[in-house]
């Protein structure tokens, strides 16, 4: 759902004359994409997360330090084996639409991801470690996971996690009017143009700490989002345009705000059609991608080639793993091995913003004969294709997604589950490729019940191996965060992965 060019302007237009542009107390938010869902629970995009944060919380939250810390559980506690674990809620809190916040509302909270017939998007990496949840009473609920789950409190301050009112979701009304019990809540979402989130008066942790309200727009235009923080009609943009960067860090009127990303941009091949089938063909691509090439022409520096599925700030990651060298040579012979010595033609989907990335990899690839189909689409009509099921995908011609994924400071599981786990394939989950590696699995299933820290990132490193091997993906780059502000907004920060927190920020 990210905007066309003049969709975009028309925005603009909107944050220039609109009244509320002109208020102090009104931090205006543009990022690059609009809103999936106001659920949580049923969108796992960064933009997304960022805009519902203010609105919703979840049993924990992580601080700026990137530490965990209570919010709607005050106390946990696990048996000794990490299998039950029991949680005492915040008393005194209620959702927006006045739900009382207990023991029911989280119990019904996850009922909604464990039942398969719902069907929402965040909800899959949940059923693969929780049993149940269950009252123990009105203000205590007790969790039963299938195994030992190491990321299972950072899990819990993830969108999947987040609390909606169980009355909007039993209404059917929570996709398009968030409610939860967060210190703003949703003033007006204008669909298509902006979502407007003003303070609420009733927050168990008295009167919140930012701005008045927060309007959030967006658009797909690097060009028009520059503008917008030149003229002063954002006050934050995000994800700052690499193109930008360093004009906006010469100028004092703004702040440019750079660090260690988590978000791994790759392209996931179809392995279900041919020829991308063989392995040969995949490592091909690989070493037909010229990845320090991609970061100086997409990134202007502002990333770093990708060596694994891992960003080096995930728990596990293995900085010695070999990556792809850029050699046509040795891709044109493999193609030859593989019977396609004259190279072959496939396609790839792009969204707007990632459209010049694809531009660059058609160009780069030509020179191993391969000829690359760039499909330009906007976001909404993007995410139905890149999600399609196999029969979809080979109807549509699809042949490989771009596409990027961050699972933040949350764990490598988050990481490689939603991405090569075979039962995570499209529509189900992120393996958009349909990759399928029985021995990928067993390792992961492995590590993501191993307490032990550091035989957990052994098994991590097996797997990075495993996926540099049979190349499911072609791997391009890890990005820093790179966010801007104008010089009088503070209180803003960024989790590793690109979501902005924006609900402490305050405006001189």
């Amino acid at each position: 759902m990210k905007s066309s060019s003049l969709l975009a302007i028309g925005v603009i237009a909107g944050a220039l004359y609109s009244p509320i542009a002109a208020l102090a107390s009104t931090l205006n938010v543009m990022q690059t994409e609009a809103p999936r869902s106001m659920d949580p629970g049923d969108q796992t995009a960064t933009y997304t997360a960022a805009l519902l944060d203010p609105m919703y919380e979840g049993l924990l939250a992580r601080s700026s330090d990137l530490t965990l810390k209570p919010a709607l559980a005050t106390e946990w506690k696990s048996d000794d084996a990490g299998l039950v674990w029991t949680f005492k809620l915040r008393e005194g809190v209620t959702f927006h639409d006045g739900t009382p916040f207990n023991a029911d509302a989280v119990v019904k909270n996850f009922a909604r991801h464990l039942d398969p017939k719902r069907g929402l998007a965040a909800s899959g990496r949940l059923r693969t470690f929780i049993d149940s949840v269950t009252a123990v009473d009105p203000m205590t609920v007790q969790f039963k996971l299938k195994h030992p789950y190491p990321a299972f409190l950072a899990l819990l301050t993830t969108g999947a996690c987040l609390m909606v009112s169980p009355v909007a979701d039993a209404a059917g009304t929570i996709g398009s009017k968030a409610v939860g019990t967060g210190p703003y809540k949703l003033a007006e979402y204008k669909s298509g143009e902006y979502v407007l989130e003003a303070k609420n008066p009733n927050y168990w942790g008295g009167a919140p700490k930012g701005v008045g309200e927060i309007k959030w727009t967006w658009t797909s235009e690097p060009s028009v989002m520059n503008m917008a923080l030149q003229t002063g009609d954002a006050d934050v943009v995000s994800p700052l345009p690499p193109a930008f960067a360093k004009q906006i860090d010469a100028n004092p009127d703004m702040k440019l705000n750079k660090s260690e990303g988590s978000a791994v941009f790759w392209l996931a091949l179809n392995t279900k059609l041919k020829p991308l089938d063989d392995v040969r063909v995949r490592q091909a691509l690989n070493y037909a991608t010229d990845r320090a090439g991609l970061v100086k022409a997409i990134m202007q520096g502002y990333a770093t080639p990708a060596n694994s599925p891992l960003a080096p700030v995930t728990p596990g990651y293995d900085k010695t793993l070999a990556s792809y060298t850029y050699d046509v040579d040795k891709a044109k012979k493999l193609l030859a091995d593989a019977g396609y010595p004259n190279g072959f033609e496939m396609s790839t989907i792009v969204q707007e913003p990632d459209a010049r990335l694809g531009e660059v990899l058609q160009a780069m690839w030509a020179k191993a004969g391969v000829k690359l189909d760039v499909r330009r689409m906007e976001s909404g009509v993007w995410a139905k294709a890149a999600f399609a099921d196999p029969v979809g995908k080979q109807t549509d011609g699809t042949g490989s997604v771009v596409a990027s994924w961050s699972s933040g400071v949350n764990g490598a599981d988050l990481q490689f589950r939603p991405l090569y786990y075979s039962a995570s394939a499209a529509p189900a989950g992120a393996n958009l490729g349909f990759f399928n590696e029985p021995k990928l699995d067993e390792v992961l299933d492995k590590a993501a019940s191993t307490l032990d820290e550091s035989a957990r990132n052994a098994l991590y490193v097996q797997a990075q191996k495993i996926v540099n091997d049979e190349a499911p993906h072609v791997l391009l780059y890890t990005t820093q965060d790179l966010y801007a502000t104008r010089a009088n907004v503070k209180g803003v920060w960024v989790v590793p992965g690109g979501q902005i927190e924006v609900k402490d920020a305050t405006k001189n």
